[in-house]
């Protein structure tokens, strides 16, 4: 949502297509006056809450929107948007927040539940949708460098990074007194917030953990003494709780993530795994911490180095600056009229 906000204000008469609609109060205010038009999806009861379920039409759904002309279409895609039927002489520019993970390299992570299906005949169909929708995009924009490698391995084309906007001035600093360490987000086995608990319990540090999901109940079990869960929380308390902390602690891969440079902006260092897209966003030695490894001595390792070293606020802020909301909206602007420019008409 926070990328079509900004790619909204970038063409504020442009209407929206979306699958299906169905926004929660804070989405709902953001787009508040918009031109949105849905799928046949809409039409169909439960679509709006169930959406994942309709997995296998989606490429269909999609094909289904009329976007007869139009000269420039951007699709924000983490799944099968950019499936799109694209005019004979239209440009179709996509920024690729990932390619489906659950179609490719982490199919068997996500094929539990409700996305049992996603094998055999169905996966193979779907990966060709994919894969197809991939061949009409004209121009990709990656919101990091892991996310261009993948787009690249995936679909073997090349995309400009782009990195995502991030809410700086909602994360202000502060004078806190920093006395635990922070994890959280959503409780999801990818994010490793395991080894942060495991970490905390060897190390004795205390630990709050923010956030709810599946991996709670377990993550609960593990703890010991010094760590804290706090469950789910508003805006307000998760800045407070990121403008306090010692430091944050990212031990998962993320195409992107948007929390390391939220904790920065506030002031606060990180300590993160070093793949994925706090590699790009955390300056070892500057801003945080970077571990070679998704392991309890690898991360405990970090935490020495960090209690080691003198962190500065300011340089922490400077660092989040540079993926602020105004500074997406200027690089898509520029990369949207070059893109137009190189095809030799303009737009409106």
């Amino acid at each position: 949502e926070s990328v079509l906000l900004s790619l909204a204000r970038l063409f504020p008469q442009a209407p929206i297509y979306t699958l299906v609609h169905h926004p929660d109060p804070r989405t709902a205010a953001a787009f508040r006056g918009r031109d949105v038009r849905t799928t046949p999806l809409q039409g169909v009861p439960g679509a709006g809450r169930h959406y994942r379920s309709f997995l296998p039409v989606m490429p269909w759904a999609w094909r289904s929107l009329d976007l007869d002309g139009f000269d420039l279409i951007i699709s924000s895609s983490h799944s099968l948007a950019k499936c799109v039927r694209v005019p004979e002489r239209a440009l179709h520019a996509c920024y690729c927040h990932t390619p489906p993970r659950y179609l490719w390299d982490l199919n068997a992570t996500y094929r539990r539940g409700g996305a049992a299906l996603l094998r055999g005949p169905i996966l193979r169909w779907l990966q060709r949708q994919d894969r197809a929708g991939a061949a009409g995009v004209d121009a990709f924009f990656a919101n990091s460098s892991f996310v261009r490698d993948r787009i690249h391995r995936t679909y073997g084309a090349q995309a400009t990074v782009v990195h995502p906007p991030v809410d700086v001035e909602a994360f202000p600093t502060g004078d806190a007194v920093r006395d635990a360490y922070l994890a959280g987000g959503r409780l999801v086995a990818y994010k490793r917030i395991d080894l942060a608990v495991a970490a905390a319990n060897r190390g004795r540090f205390r630990l709050v953990v923010f956030g709810d999901g599946p991996e709670r109940a377990r993550l609960e079990r593990m703890a010991g003494a010094t760590v804290t869960f706090v469950g789910a929380v508003d805006h307000e308390t998760l800045a407070g709780l990121v403008r306090g902390c010692r430091a944050y602690l990212f031990p998962g891969v993320e195409d992107f993530g948007i929390l390391p440079v939220e904790v920065q902006a506030a002031g606060s260092p990180v300590v993160a795994f070093e793949r994925g897209g706090a590699s790009e966003t955390v300056i070892d030695g500057e801003t945080g911490v970077l571990f070679p490894e998704q392991s309890v001595e690898s991360l405990l390792d970090a935490i020495e180095r960090l209690e080691s070293h003198p962190w500065n606020a300011e340089a922490c802020r400077a660092q989040a600056m540079r993926f602020s909301r105004e500074r997406f909206e200027e690089r898509m602007s520029e990369e949207i009229q070059r893109l137009l420019s190189d095809r030799g008409r303009g737009h409106n």
